[in-house]
């Protein structure tokens, strides 16, 4: 079973969405862009957002066990798929690629 590099690349912010149809809360999410997490495995990594995790965790497992080519060529690398959590109002885009460091 391989690493795999989990990187934040985008986080995005719907302030009309919020506006119009979020109750206030005081705290959403503490992703920042270039964060990079390495789960061990399928394991989720220490710091991931719980539902960001829930979005992502099926694509970390079978990448973290030898999968690749999702969707018939969607990636340009194989062995990696571009992930968005599934927050409506801020969602973040993940980018998942193996590694060849082998899990613990």
């Amino acid at each position: 079973m391989k690493k795999v590099r989990i990187t934040v690349m985008r986080v995005a912010r719907y302030d009309d969405l919020i506006n119009k149809y979020e109750n206030p809360i005081s705290h959403a999410c503490d992703m920042v862009e270039g964060t990079v997490f390495i789960a061990n495995g399928w394991e989720k990594p220490s710091g991931m957002c719980d539902s960001a995790w829930e979005s992502m965790s099926s694509f970390v497992m079978a990448l973290a066990h030898g999968g690749s080519d999702f969707y018939d060529g969607w990636m340009k690398d194989p062995r990696s798929a571009m992930i968005s959590c599934n927050d409506g109002f801020r969602p973040v885009s993940f980018y998942l690629e193996a590694m060849d460091e082998e899990a613990e």
